[in-house]
C-alpha cells in the first residue's frame, strides 16, 4: 500500500511539474562554438518546430520513467528510472528555453502526449523489468536516430538548437547502454514497428500544433 501511495503521489507530482511547472535544469545549457549568427524568420519558423518535437519527446520522457517506476517493485531499478527522470528534465528546461528564445511555444497538445507516454510506460512496465529496460533501450534508440536528424535538418547557422540536440543525443544513447546493461530484452519487431508508428504520429502532430 506505501509503495502504491507514493509511486501515485511521484506520478501526480512528475505530470504538474512537466506540464504546468517551469523546469529547470541541473547542467547548464550546452553552447555552440563561435560567435552567434542572426536567423532569418523563416529559419527561426523552422527551427522552433523542431525543437517544439524535441520538447514534446521529452515531456513523453517524464511520463513513460515515471510509469515504469511506479510499476517495478525492484528499488533499485526505481531510483535508477527516476534518476533517468531527472536527467531528461534538463532537456525540457532547455528545449523550453530555446523555443521561448526562438519565440515560439511548446505543443498545446502536451497533456495529451503526457497521458499517451504515461499509458505505454505502465503497459510495458507491467510486463516485467526485462521487458520494462527493452522498452527504455528500443525508445532511446529510436530518439537518438530522430534526434541525428534533426541535427542534418536545423539551420546550419542555429548553432544553439544544435548544440542542444547535440548534447541531448549523448545523453539518450547513454540511456539506452545503460536499459541494455540492466538486463533489456530485444523487443519483437511488430513492438518497434509500432513504436516507430506512433512516433510519426506524434512528430507529424507537435510540429504543427
Amino acid at each position: 500500500m506505501t509503495h502504491a501511495m507514493d509511486s501515485l503521489l511521484e506520478a501526480a507530482d512528475s505530470a504538474l511539474r512537466a506540464l504546468f511547472a517551469k523546469p529547470h535544469a541541473v547542467r547548464p545549457v550546452p553552447q555552440a562554438p563561435g560567435p552567434k549568427e542572426e536567423l532569418s524568420p523563416a529559419e527561426k519558423r523552422h527551427a522552433a518546430a523542431l525543437m517544439r518535437v524535441n520538447h514534446v519527446g521529452e515531456i513523453c520522457a517524464q511520463a513513460l520513467y515515471t510509469a515504469q517506476a511506479a510499476t517495478t517493485r525492484d528499488a533499485k531499478l526505481r531510483a535508477e528510472l527516476l534518476h533517468a527522470a531527472s536527467e531528461e528534465t534538463d532537456h525540457l528546461a532547455w528545449t523550453a528555453q530555446r523555443l521561448e528564445a526562438l519565440g515560439d511555444r511548446p505543443s498545446l497538445l502536451n497533456p495529451l502526449w503526457y497521458a499517451g507516454a504515461f499509458g505505454l510506460g505502465l503497459v510495458a512496465g507491467r510486463m516485467g523489468d526485462p521487458f520494462s529496460l527493452g522498452f527504455v533501450a528500443e525508445t532511446e534508440r529510436q530518439v537518438e536516430a530522430h534526434l541525428d536528424g534533426h541535427l542534418q535538418r536545423l539551420p546550419a547557422k542555429d548553432g544553439a538548437s544544435r548544440a542542444i540536440v547535440a548534447q541531448m543525443k549523448e545523453d539518450e544513447a547513454r540511456h539506452a547502454r545503460w536499459a541494455m546493461d540492466e538486463g533489456a530484452v530485444e523487443l519483437p519487431p511488430p513492438a518497434r514497428a509500432l513504436m516507430r508508428a506512433a512516433a510519426r504520429v506524434m512528430t507529424t502532430v507537435a510540429h504543427h500544433i
